[in-house]
């Protein structure tokens, strides 16, 4: 089953996916959703109150959300974000920002590799067009609940294969 919010937000709220490098305990995970909760309640824009929402999915992805309808994001509200994610980074040394460190689920967990492993398991066929992959890229509630784990063969990656396979092929 998907994850999803339970919560009244419009379709159109915005996301932001966070994928840390690693899984966390599940004290961590209670600690760090508790946490989620309180940068939530504060959470400011212009000084309005933010309508949005956030979680902690799978134990290794902080998906904050904002319902624009109302209170608009603007860059200081977004940058309030990304230090709130930095801080939960560095408190519990994992990184959220490596764009390279891919998510998939193999025997009906989350697994991390970095892009140049997960290329391998795709020549080798460990990872197949029916492997279920993140989509960290997205940008509405909408989206999350329908395209955030989706088969390789649907995905962003399956593009950026081709591409790096184009690339390479004329060097």
């Amino acid at each position: 089953m998907v994850p999803h919010f339970e919560n009244n937000l419009s379709d159109t709220s915005k996301v932001w996916i966070y994928q840390s490098s690693r899984k966390f305990s599940a004290n961590e995970s209670e600690v760090i959703s508790q946490k989620i909760k309180e940068f939530v309640n504060q959470w400011t824009s212009h000084k309005a109150g933010v309508i949005g929402d956030g979680k902690l999915f799978y134990n290794q992805f902080i998906v904050l959300m904002a319902d624009e309808s109302q209170v608009g994001v603007s860059g200081c509200s977004i940058d309030a974000s990304t230090h709130f994610i930095k801080a939960i980074g560095n408190e519990y040394k994992a990184n959220f920002f490596d764009r390279w460190n891919l998510a998939y689920i193999k025997d009906d967990e989350v697994v991390t590799s970095h892009r140049d492993d997960f290329e391998k398991m795709l020549n080798t066929g460990e990872i197949s067009d029916d492997t279920i992959v993140f989509n960290n890229l997205l940008h509405t509630k909408a989206d999350f609940e329908t395209k955030w784990q989706v088969p390789y063969r649907e995905s962003w990656l399956k593009n950026l294969r081709v591409a790096h396979i184009s690339f390479n092929s004329i060097l």
